[in-house]
């Protein structure tokens, strides 16, 4: 469910007419809606109602710090992968005992800024790793709380490019070496051993994969206890998939993914961690564009839009699928034909959708990109120098520009010349 619906035939974020976004701030922009965010995280937070747990918001998915602000006042923690998200999340305003620090590069630098700033704990994947966050913490006299994230070899059957949890995958360690590797842990003076990670991938829609890793998991817990070492954390990533396409079959809802996790870990006395960012995201935005021309084809006609690849990426790069919708209401029995829906990018994957069934379109004409909240601004670029899209939240009948759109001298100024030139 989305707070994104037509009301007197345009389309509403919230109480906010999209077209009045439009003539404020220009196209394309992203627009996000506080309700939908609120509702969606409040569903994985009652999902684990009676575990001692905490959701931790997977902030690559969309991570504008107004966005992130919203969220912690919930009560949200965060996951963050590099440093720079660990910055946006303390500037969100979120304490670091709230803070995940996750992914396979983590640099010594980074390391001492997470460990100076306060962590929750570190998800580390390598015994490198292991080795490198002893060193800085003992060299600033602390021990780092560490999970080890372990891979499962777990088929999520999600796309290869987001799958994270088969044996191939460059995350975690093997789970049949996890005895070894947390044993090395125990023996590092910088560290302390307090549970386990794992993450399977990304846009699951069937719960099975996540049972079967948790089962492994749970056993896991059982094995390491014997062994000495002092489990009472799990995290078990995020990765619960979104309808990208209506009408299709839903994926399962949080409350369904927090009976399981009850149901297959509950027994075990650990305090949980979940990190979901698409869900909570994902459904939360929309990518609002204009058409510049319509044009017709050898046997197709095209909608050439102002936003483009370097806004939106997800169907160039994992052949995404992204309802696209008008912002003026078409009536009921309109006429529909196929576009390819493509920017000005002077690329042939500069492409959104091909032969989209649509209403007749024009010139000047709104459309909305719906479920792109999630992986949407976060992964835009300025890509043939055109400038980020603003990004806007919405609340209620109010709107506010959260990151403006840069101007062309803002971005040249960028630039740096070289004295001999």
């Amino acid at each position: 469910m989305d707070h994104f619906l037509y009301k007197d035939g345009v389309l509403h974020a919230e109480d906010v007419p999209v077209a009045d976004i439009a003539a404020a701030v220009g196209t394309p922009f992203y627009v996000y809606s506080t309700a939908t965010l609120e509702r969606h995280f409040n569903l994985f937070n009652d999902a684990l109602e009676g575990l001692d747990h905490l959701v931790c918001y997977a902030m690559k998915a969309a991570s504008n710090v107004a966005i992130l602000k919203t969220l912690a006042r919930l009560g949200a923690g965060m996951d963050v992968v590099s440093g720079g998200e660990y910055l946006r999340a303390k500037a969100a305003g979120v304490p670091g005992d709230k803070i995940v620090f996750s992914g396979v590069g983590k640099t010594r630098e980074e390391m001492r800024l997470a460990l100076e700033g306060g962590i929750r704990q570190f998800n580390v994947e390598s015994e490198p790793e292991m080795e490198a966050l002893s060193a800085v913490a003992e060299g600033m006299g602390l021990r780092a709380p560490i999970t080890v994230r372990v891979n499962p070899d777990v088929d999520a059957k999600t796309h290869a490019k987001i799958a994270t949890g088969k044996s191939e995958n460059k995350f975690g360690i093997p789970i049949s070496r996890a005895r070894e590797v947390y044993a090395l842990a125990a023996r590092l003076p910088g560290l302390e051993v307090i549970g386990i990670d794992v993450h399977i991938g990304s846009q699951l829609t069937d719960l099975e994969p996540f049972r079967q890793a948790y089962l492994k998991v749970g056993e896991l817990t059982g094995i390491l206890r014997a062994d000495g070492h002092d489990i009472r954390r799990l995290d078990l990533g995020g990765g619960l998939g979104i309808p990208y396409t209506r009408g299709n079959e839903a994926p399962p809802l949080p409350s369904q993914y927090g009976a399981m996790i009850k149901e297959t870990l509950g027994h075990l006395g650990c305090e949980i961690e979940i990190e979901p960012g698409r869900l909570i995201a994902g459904n939360a935005g929309l990518l609002v564009s204009e058409v510049i021309y319509v044009k017709s084809g050898e046997g197709r006609d095209f909608l050439i839009l102002d936003a483009a690849m370097n806004d939106l990426i997800r169907p160039a790069m994992y052949d995404a699928w992204h309802d696209i919708v008008p912002v003026i209401q078409p009536a009921p029995a309109a006429e529909q034909q196929p576009y390819d829906i493509v920017g000005p990018v002077c690329e042939s994957g500069d492409t959104f959708a091909r032969q989209r069934m649509m209403p007749a379109l024009a010139a000047g004409d709104l459309v909305a990109f719906r479920s792109a909240g999630a992986y949407g601004a976060v992964m835009a670029s300025e890509y043939n120098t055109r400038p980020l899209v603003p990004e806007v939240l919405v609340n209620g009948q109010d709107f506010a520009v959260i990151r403006a759109r840069p101007t062309f001298d803002e971005i040249l100024n960028r630039d740096i010349i070289p004295s001999w030139l």
